[in-house]
C-alpha cells in the first residue's frame, strides 16, 4: 500500500526527541539510554519507514511511559495527560482531523499498559463509561472506536509488542480488527532494559514493511 500521510501514535518505542510535540517525554535522544546504542533518528522504525516509503510524516504523536488506559504506572490517573486515550481526544477536540488529511496511523503502544500492571478489565464494544477506560482491555476497545469514528477512511495499523500479557496482545488484534484496522505481531525484536537497540528498530521496520507489501499484494496476513 502507499502510505501518504501518517500519524503515529505511540510510547517509548517511537519517540525521539524533537520529533515529538512539545512537552512530552522521550526515551531516545542524541544521548544513549541503557546502552541501546541508538542515537539517531534515523535508526527509530518510524523514521526508516517514513523514508523508504515516501510517506509524509504529519505528527508523531508518542510519549514515553504512556498507557493507552487511563492507569499508568504506579496507578496515577492519566485521564488527563498522558493516556493515548486523552491525546486522541486532544487532536479531535482540537479540529486537527479536519485540518489534516491523514490517510494512515500507526498504532504502537500497551507495553506500558502490560509492564505497569494496570488493571486488565473484560472487552467490551459498546456502552463504555469513564470508569471502564481505567481498565486495559475495554479502554483498548474504546480508543480503536474513537479512532475509527475520527477518521472513517483511514488505514489504521496496529502494532502488536513482543513480551505483552496475552490477553492485552489478543485485545489489541482483535480491537484493531474489529474496527477495520491491520495488526502486526511483532516478533524478534533485540532490546536492552525492555526497548530495542538498533537492531531491534531495524527488525521492527522489515516487519512494518513486509506487512504493508502484503496489504499492497492482496495477501494481508
Amino acid at each position: 500500500m502507499d502510505l501518504k500521510n501518517v500519524l503515529i501514535f505511540g510510547d517509548s518505542y517511537s519517540t525521539f526527541e524533537g520529533y515529538i510535540p512539545e512537552g512530552y517525554l522521550a526515551y531516545y535522544s542524541e544521548v544513549e539510554q541503557e546502552e541501546t546504542g541508538l542515537t539517531k533518528v534515523t535508526e527509530t522504525w518510524w523514521h526508516q519507514v517514513i523514508t523508504e516509503t515516501g510517506a509524509n510524516l504529519l505528527q508523531n504523536n508518542s510519549w514515553s511511559g504512556s498507557t493507552i488506559c487511563y492507569t499508568g504506572w504506579n496507578f496515577v490517573d492519566c485521564s488527563q495527560t498522558t493516556s493515548f486515550i486523552f491525546r486522541l481526544n486532544q487532536l479531535i477536540e482540537s479540529g486537527y482531523f479536519q485540518e489534516n488529511q491523514v490517510d494512515t496511523v500507526f498504532v504502537f503502544g500497551s507495553t506500558n499498559d502490560s509492564w505497569c500492571d494496570a488493571p486488565i478489565g473484560s472487552m467490551k464494544y459498546s456502552d463504555w463509561e469513564k470508569q471502564d477506560l481505567y481498565f486495559v482491555l475495554p479502554a483498548i476497545s474504546y480508543f480503536f472506536h474513537v479512532l475509527r469514528a475520527a477518521l472513517p477512511n483511514a488505514t489504521i495499523i496496529c502494532m502488536i509488542n513482543t513480551g505483552l500479557k496475552p490477553e492485552i496482545a489478543e485485545a489489541l488484534k482483535d480491537a484493531s480488527i474489529h474496527y477495520g484496522g491491520h495488526a502486526i505481531e511483532l516478533a524478534d525484536i533485540h532490546k536492552v532494559h525492555g526497548h530495542p537497540t538498533p537492531q531491534g528498530m531495524n527488525t521492527i521496520k522489515e516487519q512494518v514493511l513486509e506487512y504493508l507489501l502484503g496489504i499492497q499484494g492482496g495477501s494481508e496476513k
